[in-house]
């Protein structure tokens, strides 16, 4: 006796992409329409997983070129340009053989997409640390020196010693260790993709906490960044404590 179609339906939603080869081919001549169409979006499903791992292949461009350093470190950050909280880098070093499907540049992605990948990342990094510098510390020595300052604290907390660091777009004084960088390199290296996501991630779960204690200003929303809801948040209340004076000068 045939299976319903809408077992066939569930069997599709619980393969993964290794499955999928499996699935057409046991259903590929089954003449019912809504079989059919099942085997169709299996066959899209593939189609979508090559491109994939085409466009994932030209992001390990920069991974290939210095392949002959073992540990290969990316290094980004999330939050010089909001109006409060803290500046986050993340550093991850990722295995060699590391297949991280939809990596990308943290902007580009959805916040559930984030989400997902900040955990797989962390679950197959060799290993990966964050830095993170208070809006205090950002008044106190300036948004460019906070985001340097982020950084070197993001490789201390590594267990391991890079051999080499990608970072995006900037060079990290004080330290000693080689360092590339690539400008838009969150959207180009899938190391630097992935501490572009731990950054990220990481700085909005900590907005989420302030949003929680500071309800009034809508940090949940849009997360410290000058949004008008934002602007017009400080000029009625003033500035909280995690907001930073020297970039709120033009608001109170």
């Amino acid at each position: 006796m045939a299976k319903k179609i809408n077992e066939i339906r569930e069997e599709l939603k619980a393969a993964n992409e290794k499955m999928l080869p499996f699935f057409i081919e046991e259903y590929k001549n089954d003449e019912r329409a809504g079989v059919k169409a099942l085997v169709l979006k299996a066959e899209n499903e593939i189609k979508k997983l090559e491109a994939e791992l085409e466009r994932l292949k030209v992001m390990r461009t920069y991974e290939e070129k210095y392949a002959m350093y073992q540990l290969i470190c990316g290094i980004d950050e999330a939050g010089r340009g909001p109006l409060a909280g803290p500046v986050v880098a993340g550093a991850v070093i990722l295995p060699k053989d590391a297949n991280i499907l939809y990596l990308n540049d943290s902007k580009k992605l959805s916040a559930s997409k984030r989400d997902e990948l900040y955990d797989e990342i962390k679950e197959k990094a060799v290993t990966y640390g964050v830095g993170i510098v208070s809006p205090e510390r950002i008044d106190e020595i300036n948004i460019l020196q906070a985001t340097y300052e982020a950084m070197r604290m993001a490789i201390k907390e590594m267990d391991r010693i890079p051999d080499i660091l990608l970072n995006d777009a900037v060079t990290i004084p004080g330290v000693e260790i080689k360092q590339v960088p690539i400008i838009k390199g969150d959207a180009k290296s899938v190391s630097i993709a992935a501490a572009s996501i731990l950054a990220k991630v990481t700085r909005d779960r900590i907005m989420m906490v302030y949003d929680e204690k500071y309800p009034e200003y809508g940090f949940g929303g849009h997360k410290g960044y000058g949004s008008k809801i934002h602007i017009e948040a400080i000029k009625e209340h003033g500035p909280c404590p995690i907001h930073r004076k020297t970039f709120i000068k033009n608001f109170v």
